[in-house]
């Protein structure tokens, strides 16, 4: 099974956001809503699963080009959020994001890491199910950098991660930083940048009824897994953001759950 960069990935395919189910949609006016306590435990449940281990010993086994041995995984999980296309168009009330998939980190005997991606799946036992796994431990590392009461925010297009709060963000790193690393920037002012970047090139713009970037036939969804859970959210656009893919290092590798 082919592996593809994890980083920038989305730069010619859409971003998917992950939404939990309706019964936990966003409120009005809510930043975001987080996964209940029973949620997370299943999330973690899931990436404890016979099937979800298998998956990280086949990419480590790729990756590291090594038997990892035992593999250990976390108990806890890590809430990972990406934009909602609400909060990107300026809908009243929009949560800033929403729930993506919940990062598990997986240890082997050598001492790799890799991060089972565990989304909402009503198909599935327990309603959740892994449907990546990732090398590397990027989510794990970057959560505890987090201010207290603030969640993890990607932004997959420039391959930004942030803090985020509910009056702001935080760039913590980026491969096509938009601010500076470390500078708080309020959320109306990162919601008129976001819509800057994006709000023209949402699903039923124009922009995708011309064909651009990331509406092509035969994309690959970057967010390989359970197609059950997944939406279509933001487009990755823009040539800066293309010219940024090419330069980016490979540096972490993706892999479709699936049996080897």
């Amino acid at each position: 099974m082919g592996t593809i960069c994890r980083k920038f990935a989305m730069s010619v395919t859409t971003a998917i956001a992950a939404l939990l189910p309706a019964a936990t949609t966003a409120a009005a006016g809510a930043w975001v809503t987080p996964p209940s306590a029973q949620d997370l435990a299943a999330a973690v449940h899931a990436a404890s699963t016979a099937r979800a281990i298998s998956f990280a010993k086949s990419n480590f086994r790729q990756v590291g080009r090594t038997d990892p041995g035992r593999i250990t995984v976390s108990g806890t999980g890590i809430p990972v959020y990406t934009l909602s296309p609400g909060f990107v168009t300026g809908d009243p009330g929009a949560p800033a994001g929403v729930l993506r998939s919940v990062a598990v980190t997986a240890t082997a005997d050598t001492g790799a890491k890799d991060t089972l991606r565990a989304a909402p799946d009503n198909r599935a036992p327990g309603g959740w199910v892994v449907g990546n796994v990732l090398s590397g431990n990027d989510e794990e590392t970057l959560s505890t950098r987090l201010r207290p009461g603030s969640v993890l925010l990607n932004e997959p297009q420039i391959n930004g991660w942030y803090d985020l709060g509910p009056t702001g963000v935080v760039l913590l790193q980026a491969s096509l930083p938009q601010t500076p690393v470390g500078q708080f920037v309020p959320l109306a002012d990162y919601q008129r940048q976001v819509h800057d970047r994006y709000a023209d090139k949402l699903p039923g713009s124009e922009y995708q009824r011309n064909g651009g970037i990331g509406f092509k036939q035969n994309v690959v969804r970057s967010d390989a897994g359970p197609a059950g859970p997944l939406t279509t959210g933001l487009v990755v656009l823009g040539a800066a953001a293309v010219l940024a893919a090419t330069l980016t290092v490979r540096r972490r590798v993706k892999k479709r759950a699936g049996p080897r």
